[in-house]
């Protein structure tokens, strides 16, 4: 494994194959989608920190969901990355769905975790606290808030480890940078669904109260050739509460959308 630097942000490079471009959720960042690759042997999987999170820097740039999504395109562009596979949680599904519309035939499937078309307009407002909130009182008081909203229960009952995974993930944001992450992602838009050409699937636990089963039911009827899985006992972040499931799932669908 390697890590790389460009203009905008850092990235894990690991393995060779087919490569899959993997997108992080607010709050995230590359080690997000760590319990995945264990069954992603025969992939390039290219992990990035997005431009204010994590260990890259918050640019100069202000930041939108497009030009995430066009730092990403040229981020994949620049490591011979695609065509490839993306693979996207919360906010990150925003992002590679704009990706897919842009570049539908760089894009060979997308796998979506917790996935979301844009924020409705309580979460627009909910988002834009927190900004405010990571601004004032630092991001200890966030991550506390985001462990208890954003896991299931079952999790925060017996899965300690990954309450601790998602409040560390959150304190080791800087809070200006998550600030301006939550205000692009308040102000997100719906990527233009018809664009999309590639298989997709959406994972969502039957706990996620960012991404319901309902409205990731309905978000699957405007993209065409996408299914539904939902995990039981499973809040919002999916990868880090059921690692096993979502690395059948995803190799799975990854064997099948590479035939």
């Amino acid at each position: 494994m390697s890590t790389i630097s460009t203009s905008f942000l850092k990235a894990e490079v690991a393995g060779n194959g087919t490569p899959l471009i993997f997108v992080h959720g607010l709050g995230g960042s590359s080690n997000s989608f760590q319990t995945l690759m264990p069954a992603l042997g025969g992939y390039r999987c290219v992990r990035p920190d997005l431009p204010g999170s994590a260990r890259s820097k918050l640019p100069h740039e202000k930041l939108t969901i497009e030009w995430l999504a066009q730092t990403i395109i040229e981020t994949a562009q620049s490591l011979a990355a695609c065509p490839g596979h993306l693979v996207g949680h919360s906010m990150g599904t925003i992002i590679c769905q704009h990706i897919a519309a842009l570049v539908p035939d760089a894009i060979m499937s997308m796998t979506l975790f917790a996935p979301i078309l844009e924020p409705a307009d309580a979460a627009r407002q909910r988002v834009r606290e927190r900004a405010q909130l990571a601004r004032s009182q630092g991001m200890c008081v966030v991550a506390d808030q985001i462990v208890e909203a954003g896991l299931s229960s079952n999790t925060k009952v017996n899965n300690p480890l990954a309450a601790a995974f998602v409040r560390e993930s959150h304190m080791r944001q800087d809070a200006e940078g998550f600030a301006q992450t939550c205000e692009a992602l308040a102000s997100a838009t719906a990527a233009d669904l018809r664009m999309i050409k590639c298989p997709t699937l959406l994972v969502t636990g039957d706990e996620d109260k960012v991404a319901p089963p309902s409205a990731v039911q309905a978000m699957a009827e405007k993209i065409k050739d996408s299914r539904v899985k939902i995990l039981d006992r499973c809040g919002h972040w999916t990868m880090i509460e059921k690692p096993n499931e979502c690395s059948k799932l995803l190799s799975e669908f990854l064997r099948e959308a590479s035939h």
